[in-house]
């Protein structure tokens, strides 16, 4: 009777001692709330990371720059983004209320890079012999010359002139602009025939053909 007696009392005493640590450590635990923004302009810091240093865990901020984490009072709580300095944050170990808000401020950072330098060729051996063989462009008086060769040949046999090869030129593009309104003129008021159902112009068209004149000659 005295064993289940003591049983009892010891029962009963680790369940009040388990209750008091799960209320201690309830009433130690704080929901941390906030949004973190730029210094200079108030906006927002999207994806800050948020860690807990002693327990390592933590948190980002969303697009706005909010963020929510449960932490332990006394907890230093470290903000991180990137082109800001990290900021450290201590949890009050004096709050009265399980929630707490905060506006935390970030400072640009200045990140100094190493140069890099990006090359086209993967050894220096390889710029070297492409560098050599490298074709050297014309000068202009070279340039002026060839241009002048062509107007020489087109100058001494028109028919050596080859438009869809060199670009029609001037008096060519007249000739066409002059052809054009006077076909317009010509059918003022009238409708433009269409020679698509022509047999006359099909029957030229075809031999045309048989002759190889819409071959290239070059």
């Amino acid at each position: 009777m005295k064993a289940r007696i003591i049983f009892c009392i010891f029962l009963l005493s680790l369940i009040f001692s388990k209750n008091g640590f799960s209320q201690r450590l309830n009433d130690d635990l704080v929901q941390f709330s906030g949004v973190v923004v730029t210094a200079d302009s108030l906006r927002p810091v999207p994806f800050t990371s948020i860690m807990i240093e002693k327990t390592g865990k933590g948190t980002t901020t969303d697009y706005w720059g909010f963020f929510s984490i449960v932490v332990h009072k006394n907890d230093m709580v470290t903000f991180s983004a990137l082109g800001f300095r990290k900021v450290h944050f201590h949890i009050p170990d004096t709050l009265s209320e399980s929630r707490y808000s905060l506006i935390q401020v970030m400072s640009s950072d200045t990140i100094m890079l190493s140069e890099t330098v990006i090359y086209p060729w993967p050894t220096r051996e390889q710029f070297r012999q492409a560098f050599i063989k490298l074709p050297v462009p014309d000068d202009d008086i070279a340039i002026a010359k060839r241009n002048l060769e062509i107007m020489d040949m087109r100058d001494k046999d028109p028919r050596n002139y080859d438009p869809e090869r060199f670009g029609m030129n001037g008096a060519q593009n007249y000739r066409n602009y002059v052809d054009r309104q006077v076909d317009r003129m010509y059918y003022a008021g009238q409708t433009i025939p269409n020679n698509l159902l022509n047999p006359i112009a099909w029957a030229k068209f075809i031999k045309a053909w048989k002759r190889g004149d819409f071959k290239k000659k070059y």
